[in-house]
């Protein structure tokens, strides 16, 4: 039991609009299910949660049991709602706005296009931001009281050898093969003139466009280098603020309806945009965006700086750190020319992780696990080009540090990642403590239908 609460309490509450999308029908006379404190959970609320966890496969043991485990979870959020009010926590507009915004691009991004979303949720755009507003603003409540609960907990490295002593030997997960991965990378300059080129052309679209000559959407089709809004005529959706870099958003959000900005420069390049409609804190614009590309004599003057940079690291000349000191233009050289892992924290880094990286965007490391699949531990590779994380042309050379092969998780080789169980386990622990003292005190009713589950916790009192 124990084992299912914990892995409903973390899909649980990382869920963003499980409750709201388009499910299979189901006949349900909607009721009241639970009340803890002023808080309310309907029949609904669980159906739906359950017909989520269906589409995805995430469906152990009997329907009764599964029904039982999602009220459980609904009640513990519930909870941590009454104590948020107690504790007289609140949450921004504008962080809900941003967090609202966010999510709703990544649904956007996920489904392929707006229209295809609200296909998907057979909503309209303005119903599914009316919903999921108020699930957006609960969980930021519920993770400010998770955060406030956990403040100051920390594992020792003795409770870190206990843990893991106390682990099963036929329990410890085994771990697949991780890589340290260091780099030096050379970042050729932008000139000046190719700059003022793109600038230049950006203007004569844009004046093509204001004469009459084309639509803003025509051009965006045939010039914009974003290859996500170029095909829908550069329109980028209703999105709110925090969602677009800094000099984007102060102008889009200063426009009037189908007026054209001039050249804005941003991390990704240059670009037009232009206003298409304004509700509230949300704006739906169309843009052009256009990069300056680094010249062709510069990509080659940075390729063979770093053959000689390879050359002399192979003749041993300097060592990998001293040679990224001297040659890397990279934020990485700081800590020796280690590349990180984002995912999991610190330099080991598996293919899976490195791949997933590519997945979700990371511009970094894309090619990079079919580099290293061709290193051997210190060998250097040659200079490989490379898109920078503001999507800028580079090259790099890559050397595998340091190759752990898929073992047993161990103290050893492995100490982060069972710190990190071990801090799991301390958490669950004073969350579960917490549930005991406030389910004792809160007003907590559940119906009938629901009172022979075999929850974990005594919410009702005897």
């Amino acid at each position: 039991m124990l084992k299912r609460f914990l892995f409903l309490t973390v899909a649980m509450l990382g869920m963003t609009v499980g409750v709201m999308a388009q499910q299979p029908k189901v006949q349900v006379i909607d009721k009241v299910v639970a009340v803890v404190g002023k808080n309310i959970i309907l029949q609904s609320d669980v159906e739906n949660q359950y017909q989520q966890y269906r589409m995805q496969g995430n469906i152990e043991g009997s329907s009764k049991d599964m029904h039982c485990a999602i009220l459980e979870e609904l009640m513990f959020q519930k909870l941590m709602l009454n104590q948020a009010e107690m504790d007289s926590l609140e949450v921004t507009d504008s962080e809900v706005d941003a967090e609202l915004s966010r999510r709703i691009s990544d649904l956007i991004g996920r489904a392929g296009s707006q229209e295809k979303l609200e296909t998907i949720f057979n909503k309209t755009m303005s119903q599914i931001k009316e919903e999921m507003r108020r699930l957006v603003k609960e969980k930021s409540l519920q993770d400010q009281v998770r955060a406030n609960l956990l403040k100051g907990v920390t594992v020792t490295p003795a409770e870190v050898r206990a843990f893991y002593k106390g682990l099963p030997q036929d329990s410890i997960p085994m771990v697949d093969t991780q890589y340290e991965i260091m780099q030096i990378v050379k970042r050729p300059p932008i000139s000046i003139d190719e700059k003022l080129s793109v600038k230049d052309q950006l203007y004569q679209i844009r004046r093509r466009i204001l004469d009459g000559e084309s639509s803003f959407s025509t051009m965006a089709i045939l010039y914009s280098e974003d290859p996500g809004s170029a095909k829908k005529g550069g329109e980028l959706g209703f999105t709110g603020r925090g969602e677009f870099a800094p000099e984007f958003e102060n102008v889009a959000f200063n426009l009037h309806e189908g007026e054209i900005s001039e050249v804005v420069e941003t991390q990704f390049g240059f670009h037009i945009i232009q206003l298409i409609e304004r509700r509230g804190d949300y704006v739906n614009c169309r843009h052009i965006l256009m990069t300056a590309k680094v010249p062709v004599e510069a990509l080659e003057k940075a390729q063979h700086e770093l053959d000689s940079a390879a050359q002399l690291i192979r003749n041993g000349d300097l060592t990998f750190e001293e040679a990224c000191k001297r040659f890397s233009d990279d934020d990485s050289k700081t800590n020796g020319g280690y590349i990180g892992n984002p995912i999991a924290g610190g330099y080991a880094i598996g293919m899976q992780d490195i791949q997933d990286l590519e997945n979700y965007g990371f511009q970094e490391f894309k090619n990079l696990a079919f580099v290293i699949s061709r290193l051997g531990e210190g060998v250097v590779s040659d200079p490989v080009p490379m898109t920078t994380s503001d999507n800028k042309d580079a090259f790099r050379l890559v050397m595998v540090k340091k190759v752990v092969p898929a073992h047993k998780a161990n103290l050893t080789d492995d100490y982060s990642l069972i710190q990190g169980w071990a801090m799991n386990k301390k958490n669950q622990e004073v969350i579960s403590t917490w549930i005991r003292n406030k389910a004792k005190k809160a007003f907590i009713r559940i119906d009938e239908d629901f009172t022979d589950c075999d929850f974990q916790f005594e919410w009702e009192k005897k």
